[in-house]
């Protein structure tokens, strides 16, 4: 065996790769919390449920007086 020592000793590149993962892991972490956040409240809001399916609905049709 010619280099023992060199199988447990990390390289400067890894511990440079390893603190860009965590800041994207962060990174992505965040942006998870936030679409998580915004659907938490979109559902407590729980009136305006409407999917946007281009159909006309009687919600989003203006209101008229009745015709007499």
């Amino acid at each position: 065996m010619a280099n023992a020592k060199g199988l447990t000793e990390t390289h400067e590149i890894h511990t440079r790769r390893f603190g860009r993962n965590v800041g994207t892991a962060l990174c992505l972490l965040g942006f998870c919390a936030i679409v998580f956040g915004l659907t938490v409240a979109k559902v407590r809001e729980g009136g305006l449920l409407e999917a946007n399916d281009h159909t006309p609905r009687a919600s989003q049709l203006p209101i008229t007086e009745p015709v007499e």
